[in-house]
């Protein structure tokens, strides 16, 4: 999936490809100036907090440094049967905006179509799982205190202006679960500086950090933070010991008797780690990664048009002879070799109109896009899903 914004990352950071990433603190400036509103506006970052019912700790506001209580900026919606619904309180969230605050909204990739295609598109790119924050601040408000990600964050800069103190880690390669809590902030500070409108910054994992707008006045800074989630040396072992309940030696309880039974569950310990690699694990971890959400197919609002592939990993299609097999997502389809061309065009992660790729890729397009979104790895592409690629990534059947 070709997607504009990663392109103009790669450009702004100087990577080829996501091997850079969670290695170096690196920072840019991309290119194209008007991408940053094509990606989020502080108005549609307020328009989906007006538009959903969200709940702490999805949508929180700081202000002079401290957590506001959710009391000053919900309310509840309240039908003419007495339903209600928590939903914000925008007058109670304009006053503090305008008094200066922060506004943060967790997993914006679940509201809007924009964000949501954008991670997806990440998530192709670096083969990790990925999800975006967004954080509106207003006049002089503070940010959160110096403190480490427990995962590789890239930061884009989308309107207005904020400053950043980048700092090296205290501990190599840090965790969420840990055997140190790595609470004492390192004193080397790598960089500090202003982050404008269209620049870029990516923060490996542990390294401390803070933000804040503190004494610049009139003014606002949005900026989208990237969380990329690599996979570790643990999420490895952790895996194995799901493939281990297959063997009865590790099904049975362990002896108190010193010794008993040691030499045994060792001997198959060992052979299961030779048996399922690093490699392996992150091959199955991209195979069998769960379904993601979408509006179902429904014939009876009409024809199937248009579609595209909303795996979170790209599909594996593999050529066997006469049949080709498409792996994601816990499913493993078998098609005929005359289908490939049209499986590589409706799994290539891009929207594609049916009538158009019909043109390109050969007449099994319409029967395949049906199997696809049966199955779930593909979607109808309704216009609100469509505005989230448009102008971002090219259609598919190009």
């Amino acid at each position: 999936m070709e997607h504009q914004l990663i392109r103009a990352v790669e450009e702004a950071l100087g990577w080829k490809g996501p091997g850079a990433l969670g290695r170096v603190f690196a920072r840019g400036t991309m290119q194209d100036p008007s991408l940053t509103s094509r990606v989020l506006t502080p108005q549609r970052l307020l328009d989906i907090a007006m538009r959903r019912s969200l709940n702490r700790p999805q949508f929180r506001c700081f202000q002079k440094g401290d957590e506001v209580h959710p009391a000053v900026y919900y309310t509840d919606s309240v039908s003419p049967r007495g339903q209600s619904i928590s939903v914000v309180n925008m007058r109670g969230l304009g006053r503090l905006l305008g008094e200066g605050a922060t506004l943060i909204m967790d997993q914006v990739n679940v509201f809007d179509p924009t964000m949501e295609a954008a991670c997806r598109a990440l998530q192709w790119w670096s083969h990790e799982r990925v999800q975006v924050n967004a954080y509106l601040t207003t006049n002089d408000a503070s940010g959160f205190p110096l403190h480490w990600d427990d995962h590789d964050v890239v930061i884009v800069q989308l309107a207005g202006e904020k400053d950043w103190e980048v700092r090296d880690t205290t501990r190599t390669a840090p965790m969420y679960r840990d055997a140190d809590p790595n609470s004492v902030p390192s004193q080397d500070v790598i960089w500090a500086g202003t982050l404008k409108t269209g620049d870029v910054m990516h923060i490996p994992r542990g390294h401390w950090h803070q933000a804040t707008r503190s004494g610049g006045g009139t003014g606002h800074s949005l900026h989208v933070t990237f969380g990329i989630t690599k996979r570790t040396g643990a999420s490895w072992l952790a895996w194995l010991g799901d493939w281990c309940r297959e063997q009865e030696v590790f099904r049975h309880d362990l002896d108190r008797e010193p010794g008993s039974g040691t030499t045994a569950l060792v001997t198959a310990a060992t052979r299961l780690i030779g048996e399922r690699s690093p490699d392996e694990f992150l091959a199955a971890y991209e195979q069998r990664a769960a379904l993601p959400r979408h509006v179902p197919f429904l014939e009876a609002l009409g024809p199937l048009e248009a579609v595209v592939c909303t795996t979170h990993f790209p599909p594996l299609i593999e050529r066997h002879g006469e049949t080709v097999e498409v792996t994601a997502s816990g499913k493993k389809l078998t098609f005929a070799a005359k289908a490939e061309p049209a499986l590589s065009v409706l799994l290539s992660g891009a929207p594609v109109r049916l009538d158009a790729a019909t043109v390109t890729a050969g007449s099994e397009v319409s029967e395949v896009a049906g199997i696809l979104v049966k199955e779930e790895l593909c979607a109808v592409l309704t216009p609100e899903l469509s505005s989230g690629y448009t102008g971002l990534v090219t259609s598919g059947a190009s």
